[in-house]
């Protein structure tokens, strides 16, 4: 009789003592400048990059326990909004606007040089992403009703522009996370495939099957609304966006992606909390989202999440070598988060 009843009560303690097992914590490891930082590239457990506003950039080699920040010379007014780093020794940084630049640096951000520079009206960088450390591309806001875009073949050395894909009106690209673009390799004897979302007025998903892009059933038709980032595990993804000026509403801000039954969508049954910035797969089953609205997690491919922290961060990275998570946003905030 006694065990019989004593069995459901194990049986429920051990379920509740599973699940806070696997909840995250978020650990503050440094905010010592004011920088606002949207530009993160985790290299491996070690060697994590970042850059921001007022020109600054910052890199650990220790897994986050000290930082070095650097203010590049004759770019302390501008704003880096992405970086994509090699190893301790090679990133990419890229400056938005007014004009937007590329600078490249090969000895850990001693020396910086400008690879890349556009002075068009109304050019505006949103986003880079890398397959390896040759292939990469660059997307931004469209440019007389196309997007822009610029290829690289060496690591950054060399750029060649494109402007061969229309754009809706009021359709464009948010510089809130790098991450709204993504090169997935193709198959056996298939190109590399280049997967991106846009968001505004208009918030379309884009891939080699859908070149001219179709809509996403997301909240859009404003500036600040649409589809933010998104990431890919296998033949799936996750796309995450909102309405940054009213970031507490959860309406049509996630997307789950299935990539094998012609590129279709679904809704998650429980939506992460907000407008979201940045999205990545901890593992096929595990994502991690946040913005300005905090930090979410969800233990099965995104059908539901849950409210991890209320902080505001602008991206979340994986390191591309390791397992760790890492966070960063406003006022030089640099996180790590870590499952119990």
């Amino acid at each position: 009789m006694h065990c019989k009843i004593l069995l459901p009560i194990l049986l429920c303690f051990f379920v509740v003592f599973a699940k806070a097992q696997q909840q995250p914590v978020i650990t503050l490891l440094d905010s010592s400048t004011k920088t606002s930082i949207r530009g993160l590239s985790v290299v491996n457990d070690k060697i994590v990059w970042c850059s921001g506003t007022n020109g600054m950039v910052a890199k650990s080699l220790d897994g986050g326990k000290t930082f070095k920040w650097t203010a590049i010379s004759g770019y302390q007014k501008r704003d880096f909004r992405d970086i994509e780093a090699f190893d301790k020794n090679k990133a990419l940084i890229m400056a938005i606007d007014e004009p937007a630049v590329i600078l490249k640096t090969v000895d850990g951000g001693t020396t910086w040089k400008k690879v890349f520079e556009d002075t068009t009206k109304g050019m505006f960088l949103d986003a880079m992403n890398f397959l390896n450390d040759k292939e990469g591309v660059v997307v931004g806001d469209p440019i007389d009703g196309k997007i822009f875009f610029a290829h690289t073949n060496d690591g950054g050395n060399t750029w060649t522009k494109e402007l061969s894909t229309k754009a809706e009106k009021g359709e464009a690209f948010f510089a809130a996370s790098g991450s709204n673009i993504k090169m997935k390799e193709g198959k056996k004897g298939q190109k590399v495939e280049l997967i991106f979302v846009s968001g505004g007025a208009k918030s379309k998903f884009y891939s080699n099957s859908f070149p001219e892009g179709i809509s996403l059933p997301m909240v859009q038709g404003k500036e600040s609304t649409g589809a933010n980032a998104i990431d890919i595990w296998e033949d799936k993804a996750v796309i995450v966006g909102g309405d940054f000026s009213s970031d507490s509403t959860s309406t049509n801000n996630c997307l789950l992606v299935n990539f094998t039954d012609e590129n279709s969508f679904s809704q998650p049954i429980t939506p992460p909390h907000g407008y979201k910035s940045s999205v990545v797969y901890i593992d096929k089953n595990t994502l991690i989202v946040c913005g300005t609205s905090g930090v979410d997690i969800s233990y099965d491919g995104g059908l539901n999440w849950q409210l991890v922290s209320k902080q505001s961060y602008h991206v979340v990275q994986k390191a591309k070598h390791g397992s760790r998570i890492f966070l960063a946003g406003s006022r030089g905030k640099i996180a790590v988060l870590s499952r119990n």
